[in-house]
């Protein structure tokens, strides 16, 4: 009987290691170890566009990128003469953006490499052809940056369209859109209307900040036409210098570092044509000008325009006896010969101006004004 039952015993846990698949050795002191039973690394997925053979594609076209398990280490392109193309990937990893436009009626040949966690490299590559030549109505554009320039503080990135881009076409237009900074100042493009669309950070940049901005616009498809060219400009933000006007004490006053280092007297616009209160940005510094309306026509000197619709800070001798005393202009700030020079000479295109307490509001793409509205609502679509 007792011999019956070790034989049973015994079988009973040749039966049980036999069952464990986790049971698969022991160590040294007699303890079972655990057999590794974890799954082989997933491969890496990649996929690109555009595929091979692929003809007609515009020279906006940018190499796409689908990675899954794994990141792309290497993009090459180049052009039927083997003439390599540079770029760079987007921030968000989706596509590889060439740094110019590419040619028309040019074959390309992208190779991608991209690794995933087993550490084996895949590489594909496609060939594509770009578009014979333009295709329907050209749009112009204008970057409103001057490769070098200096600029104030409150200078949005501007880009204006001399045709309507209608609101189905301005996702693809603003996705050509380009802008970095040093220190980096994350922002946002916020439309004002079909024929302007700015850039700007949450506060005003920092002092020094080097920006690079580019529109990546040539042959962008919108209706039936396409935008004109490929235009990048690299600028720097100067010292921060801010402008307040007051209707209530007709004063303005001039801020360097938030501190007040000059204030003078204005008179702004009269009850029928009243200046604009809100935030803009000067636009333009003109030693002189002349102004053509239907009601008159004036030589200025030393003009900083504010607004399209025509408002400027400019010297207006003929009211001195106004200023600080009363509104007369036609909606503009006048002030002395002497304190507009001064003002001319200390401004840059991108300093802020504050209007404030005047019978009208700024109106929404009168200018630049990105700086005319609340975060929130200049984030909104």
């Amino acid at each position: 009987m007792a011999g019956n039952m070790r034989r049973s015993l015994t079988a009973l846990l040749v039966l049980a290691v036999a069952a464990s698949p986790a049971l698969a050795a022991c160590d040294g002191h007699g303890k079972p170890v655990a057999k590794n039973t974890a799954p082989p690394p997933t491969p890496v997925g990649l996929a690109i566009s555009p595929t091979t053979s692929d003809g007609g594609v515009p020279i906006s076209t940018e190499i796409g990128l689908k990675v899954s398990d794994g990141k792309v280490t290497g993009v090459t392109l180049t052009d039927s003469a083997g003439q390599a193309v540079a770029g760079a990937p987007r921030a968000d990893g989706s596509s590889w953006v060439p740094a110019t436009a590419l040619k028309y009626g040019t074959s390309y040949t992208a190779k991608v490499t991209a690794v995933g966690a087993d550490g084996k490299p895949v590489t594909k590559e496609t060939t594509f052809t770009t578009a014979a030549k333009p295709q329907g109505q050209q749009i112009n554009s204008d970057l409103n940056l001057i490769n070098g320039g200096t600029y104030g503080v409150a200078m949005p990135i501007v880009v204006e369209f001399g045709t309507e881009v209608p609101p189905e076409s301005r996702a693809a237009v603003q996705q050509r859109l380009f802008v970095t900074s040093d220190p980096p100042q994350p922002g946002t493009w916020h439309w004002f209307g079909g024929k302007q669309v700015m850039y700007r950070p949450e506060h005003y940049w920092q002092p020094g900040t080097k920006i690079t901005a580019r529109k990546a616009l040539n042959g962008v498809t919108v209706g039936n036409g396409h935008t004109d060219e490929d235009y990048t400009a690299t600028v720097t933000i100067g010292r921060k210098l801010t402008i307040d006007i007051d209707n209530a004490t007709k004063q303005l006053t001039v801020y360097q570092n938030d501190q007040p280092i000059k204030s003078m007297p204005v008179s702004l616009g009269k009850a029928s044509t009243p200046s604009s209160s809100g935030t803009t940005v000067i636009m333009s510094r003109e030693p002189s000008t002349v102004f053509r309306t239907p009601e008159y026509t004036a030589f200025v000197e030393y003009a900083m325009r504010l607004t399209w619709g025509g408002q400027y800070i400019h010297a207006a001798p003929w009211s001195v006896g106004d200023q600080g005393k009363r509104n007369v202009s036609h909606g503009c700030t006048n002030v002395s010969t002497a304190n507009a020079r001064w003002l001319y000479e200390s401004v840059l295109v991108g300093d802020p101006v504050t209007t404030r307490g005047t019978e009208v509001a700024l109106d929404p793409g009168d200018g630049w004004t990105a700086w005319d509205m609340s975060w929130a609502d200049y984030n909104k679509v």
